[in-house]
């Protein structure tokens, strides 16, 4: 969202009222003996009552501080405990993630994720179906507790969203066959790297290329095409996003990915920033279900076990 610009025009009635106000201040600075005397006396004839009223405002300033602080008690989660159930809202047209089976239920790799989260609270997950474009606020409005649907993370929108750690990571690899010796980028000076044309792997052998890379780009019409270049040969290594990379892998493709992430593209778990106890119940659920190597698990589910692998 754009900021919105100031308007630096001023009110003639504040402007007028400013002025007053400094004219009662330079009154009082000179030294009004009249209301230098009322309070004097005051205070003399009254000194439990300015005790009384002290301590009334600190009582308020004090409450006002709490007010600003932010709320004590997380809704959202006490809410989850009295319903017992987690809403998560996805939009289910993103398979392997999440979709719809025959019957109109449900089905996915996110659909798992959610309910085994909320099984570690002993709560039932309640999948909400939404159009990805009004996830989050659906979210704001507490329609839903939580987003689960392949959602990246989005740094504009921390603010009012809090996110969770990555439990998939779909940004563009480098991908090489299974026995390939290539380990980085600065490994490929001659060999040929295969592309999708006009995909996110294409702009990043682009950029690459304009950065001094060695190598030469092969663009096919489909990534199923510069997956079966890397498959038979035709080229020595391929750029791809890691869905599609666990999807062939999956469909007993022997490729793997090598180096680091060329671009990230994290999925994570968003809840409302006004939700710690949510936040924090999440984060643990996470490393737990990590720990049990229930992600691993999730993922083999839904993508197949990756070729060679034990």
């Amino acid at each position: 969202m754009k900021d919105q610009e100031r308007n630096g025009e001023r009110d003639p009635l504040q402007g007028a009222q400013d002025s007053d106000d400094r004219q009662w201040l330079v009154a009082g600075s000179r030294g009004d003996r009249w209301a230098g005397s009322f309070v004097r006396r005051s205070f003399e004839r009254g000194p439990r009552l300015w005790i009384a009223v002290f301590i009334v405002a600190l009582a308020v300033g004090g409450w006002l501080i709490l007010r600003s602080s932010g709320p004590a008690v997380d809704e959202t989660w006490l809410t989850m405990q009295e319903r017992g159930s987690w809403r998560v809202g996805m939009d289910p047209s993103f398979p392997p993630f999440e979709t719809l089976d025959g019957e109109g239920a449900p089905v996915g790799y996110d659909v798992d994720l959610a309910r085994e989260i909320a099984a570690t609270w002993g709560l039932e997950a309640e999948i909400v179906a939404i159009g990805y474009d009004s996830l989050l606020d659906a979210l704001l409005v507490d329609r839903v507790d939580a987003v689960i649907s392949a959602f990246p993370y989005n740094a504009r929108m921390t603010k009012d969203v809090h996110y969770s750690p990555p439990y998939f990571e779909a940004g563009v690899r480098l991908v090489v066959g299974a026995d390939a010796a290539y380990g980085t980028v600065e490994d490929l000076d001659g060999a040929g790297v295969a592309v999708e044309w006009g995909s996110r792997g294409d702009a990043i052998a682009r950029r690459l290329q304009r950065e001094g890379a060695g190598f030469s780009r092969l663009p096919f019409e489909s990534t199923e095409k510069a997956i079966e270049a890397l498959v038979s040969g035709d080229s020595d290594a391929l750029l791809i996003d890691g869905v599609t990379l666990r999807l062939a892998q999956g469909e007993g493709k022997q490729i793997r990915a090598v180096g680091a992430v060329l671009d990230e593209d994290p999925y994570v778990i968003a809840v409302s920033i006004k939700a710690p106890k949510l936040q924090s119940a999440l984060l643990q659920a996470l490393a737990t279900l990590d720990e049990e190597g229930q992600l691993g698990l999730l993922e083999e589910r839904w993508f197949g076990q990756v070729a060679g692998s034990e």
